[in-house]
Formats: structure tokens, C-alpha cells, sequence
């Protein structure tokens, strides 16, 4: 396996740490998860229980030893030091400064081992004036300005339905330590690495940047392509209050789709830009849509080259069968529900380790 003989100590706790350690761990590397005094991770008691574990500490620390320490104790600053010494990485997400005061910050570990690659994720990263603030997703989307991009035809934001500041900073940081371990094989010096969740949300933004950096304007979230503003990117409502969406804006799409309804007449306006000048298209689409239910329409789109999707619950996405095809929903012995790795290669796979820690389980074991 790719990352077969990696040693992994991780502090983390909650989602993008531990999500960055599970993906290493799928693929080969030993992971202990080291629990702070108490109850441990707080995900252990977080949200719905299946078979005597929480649902979101399963999928996020399947695979990994977990052992509990009191960083602030003698003993527990002595095991933590033991440990370091022989790991590859060490991946933490506290609040800046916190890891010093402790003891176990990146000069402390670097002492004793010059190969560590020291992955530090927070909010807001180590420097800056935002550096000590405190934020999960929510704030953080939103000061980065992304909250906004979800407004309504109401005018008003809605709650980002998933933590995109929490997944693309464990992503970053993933890629980062893979390319600080690469370079450590060759050196034999690690690095330290700050990812920020600010900043790797924001460097996603690519696609919504050119209003704001051409004309030095704000978003009119209503007028944009990613906000219902194009007609072939936007949502629908059906005749049984369900709803689909429109997800491709190619002029091919737009024609085929035209033809298919025999309004040929209107694929000029599917090439206007996004806006005020695409109402009329969406206005045909609304009272369309509206026609049908989500079923007649499933049935109608199939077979068509356009680009559009039923909105669906997650219950509904996760029930279909293509999450089989593709090794995305998996069970563990007992009947738990198991999220796939999406890494997938072809001559050395992931080896999914379904069974979550019992807290401190591996505590006294030889890391060495």
C-alpha cells in the first residue's frame, strides 16, 4: 500500500484533521489517535448511534489505534515524546499558540525528530490578525464571503449545506504532508506545514472571482451562474413540490434540451450572459418544470444528452446503486454503514479497516 510503514500521531479532533489521518490510514499508514483526557474525541458522542458507536466517529477514525494522554501531566508529556520520536507525521488543530504552551509544538518534536512533517490545521492559520480568533465552518464561510454566494431569490443566505472550509483545508493539508513526506525521503527533514481553513476556501474560488477583480463589485448572488442567474445552471420546482436542477450551461446542452420541448426559439437567450437577460429562458423553465412531477420528469430526461439531476435527499444518494459500484458505501461485520475512500488505485487499492478505537484501547503498545 502506498503509505505502508508511515507513522501517524494525530491531535486532531472533529472533521478535517481526523478525515486527512483516515484517508492516509485506508491507505497503508498507522494512525494513533492520540484522546485527550476525559471523554476523549468528541465525536464519540456526537450525532446518531449504530451498533454501540457514533455514526461520525466510526467514518472518521475506522483503521486507527487510539490512545488517551494528559499533555499537561508529566507522564502524559513523556509518553507524547516517546511516540514523536518515531513519527513521520504529526497532524494537531488547536488554537494557535496552544501546542507550545503544551510542550508538543513543531520546535519541541523537530528536536528530537528532524524528519517529522508537522501539520498544524486552524481556522485562520498561524499568523495574521485573524490568527487567535475562534470559528468552525460557519464563520469561517462566512467571513470569507461564500455564505453569501448561497443566497436565495429572497435575498437572503442560507446555511451551506456541507463544511466546505472543513473539507478543502483537510484536502490541503493532505496534499501538503504527501509533498513534505516526498521531500523528507530524500533529505531527511521533515517541514512544518499551516494550512488555514480560510485560506484554502478561498482558494477555491477561481470560478467566482472575475466580478469581483474585473469590475470591483459585489456579487448580486441572483445574477451569477452559480446562483440561478444562467437558466441551464439553476433549480426547479416540479408539480409534487420536489424539485431538479438544470446543472450544465454548454450551448449543446441548452439546444438539446430546447429541441426536446420544441422551443428552439429560445437558445438565443441561453447565450446571453448570466442575469437579467436569461429571465425569460428561466421563466419558461419555471412554468416547465412545474408541469410534471420529479418522477415524469426522471422518466423524460432519461436518455437525453443534457446536463440536469433530480435534487435528492442523502438518504436518496446514498440508497443508489452506483454507491456499490463504486465501493462507496461498504458494511462492516456487525451491519454499520461504512464511507468508501474516494482514492482509488488500481494496483495497490485501499484496505478499509472498518473497526473504530475503543477509547485508549492501544495505550501502552510499542509504536516502534
Amino acid at each position: 500500500m502506498k503509505l505502508a510503514g508511515v507513522k501517524v500521531l494525530d491531535l486532531s479532533l472533529n472533521l478535517p484533521g481526523p478525515m486527512l489521518t483516515l484517508m492516509m490510514a485506508d491507505h497503508g499508514a498507522d494512525v494513533i489517535k492520540i484522546e485527550p483526557a476525559g471523554d476523549g474525541e468528541p465525536t464519540r458522542a456526537l450525532g446518531g448511534v449504530k451498533n454501540g458507536a457514533a455514526v461520525w466517529f466510526r467514518n472518521t477514525h475506522r483503521g486507527k489505534r487510539s490512545i488517551q494522554l494528559d499533555l499537561k501531566s508529566a507522564d502524559g508529556l513523556a509518553t507524547f515524546s516517546a511516540l514523536a520520536r518515531h513519527a513521520d507525521v504529526l497532524v494537531e488543530a488547536f488554537r494557535p499558540g496552544v501546542v507550545d504552551r503544551l510542550g508538543v509544538g513543531y520546535e519541541a518534536v523537530a528536536a528530537i525528530n528532524p524528519k517529522v512533517v508537522y501539520c498544524s490545521i486552524s481556522a485562520f492559520g498561524q499568523t495574521g490578525r485573524y490568527r487567535l480568533r475562534p470559528a468552525h465552518d460557519l464563520a469561517v464561510q462566512a467571513l470569507a464571503g461564500t455564505v453569501a454566494l448561497t443566497e436565495g431569490f429572497d435575498g437572503k443566505p442560507a446555511p451551506p449545506g456541507l463544511v466546505a472550509s472543513d473539507a478543502l483545508s483537510s484536502l490541503t493539508a493532505l496534499s501538503g504532508v504527501l509533498m513534505a513526506l516526498l521531500r523528507a525521503r530524500e533529505t531527511g527533514r521533515g517541514d512544518y506545514l499551516d494550512v488555514s481553513m480560510y485560506d484554502s476556501l478561498l482558494a477555491w474560488t477561481p470560478n467566482v472571482t472575475s466580478k469581483i477583480f474585473a469590475d470591483g463589485a459585489p456579487h448580486v448572488p441572483k445574477h451569477e451562474r452559480i446562483g440561478g442567474g444562467q437558466a441551464m445552471n439553476a433549480i426547479y420546482e416540479t408539480a409534487d413540490g420536489q424539485w431538479l436542477v438544470l446543472g450544465g450551461s454548454e450551448t449543446k446542452f441548452a439546444r438539446n434540451l430546447l429541441a426536446a420541448l420544441g422551443r428552439l426559439d429560445l437558445l438565443p437567450y441561453a447565450e446571453l450572459p448570466p442575469g437579467p437577460g436569461q429571465y425569460p429562458l428561466r421563466d419558461f423553465f419555471r412554468e416547465t418544470f412545474l408541469a410534471r412531477s420529479r418522477a415524469q420528469w426522471e422518466a423524460w430526461f432519461d436518455g437525453r444528452d443534457v446536463c440536469w439531476a433530480p435534487v435528492r435527499t442523502m438518504k436518496e444518494g446514498f440508497d443508489d446503486p452506483v454507491m456499490g459500484d463504486r465501493d462507496m458505501l461498504m458494511f462492516d461485520a456487525e451491519g454499520s454503514e461504512i464511507v468508501g475512500t474516494p482514492l482509488k488505485f488500481r494496483d495497490e487499492p485501499a484496505k478499509i479497516d472498518s473497526r473504530a478505537p475503543r477509547l485508549n484501547e492501544h495505550a501502552g503498545e510499542d509504536w516502534r
